[in-house]
């Protein structure tokens, strides 16, 4: 039963970061679906070892560390460019997705479907309407 959970686990996560891929693969992104679904699925994993093989340690510091290294991989997707700057909806895209994986890492599986729909909703809609 446990293998089932830790499989069903992994594959929310590729399922929901994989949407939001989809989505910036769409419309011609670099970073598409493999890319998200694998920043959703290894922020899932883990958060999941964190939380399973180091209990009594502090599971904030593997948290932290998360957010630190995907931090890291999004500042490489931003590109200054003459007349302005590159990839920073990339970006906060691909440091929302390891968001959602550590969401599911920590059980949190409704509040994961729920931010991604969230995130995908604002994906789609017309950059014009926030300008």
């Amino acid at each position: 039963m446990e293998y089932l959970i830790f499989a069903g686990n992994m594959f929310l996560s590729i399922v929901l970061g994989g949407l939001l891929g989809w989505q910036r693969e769409h419309i011609g992104k670099d970073a598409g679906l493999r890319t998200y679904a694998l920043v959703s699925f290894g922020s899932t994993l883990f958060t999941l070892l964190s939380l399973a093989a180091f209990p009594d340690e502090s599971t904030g510091r593997v948290a932290a560390q998360i957010v630190t290294g995907v931090g890291f991989l999004c500042a490489g997707t931003i590109i200054h460019k003459k007349g302005g700057i590159d990839g920073l909806t990339t970006a906060a895209g691909l440091w929302s997705a390891a968001a959602v994986g550590m969401a599911i890492g920590a059980g949190w599986h409704i509040h994961a479907i729920i931010a991604t729909l969230l995130m995908f909703f604002l994906l789609i809609l017309p950059s014009k309407i926030w300008d």
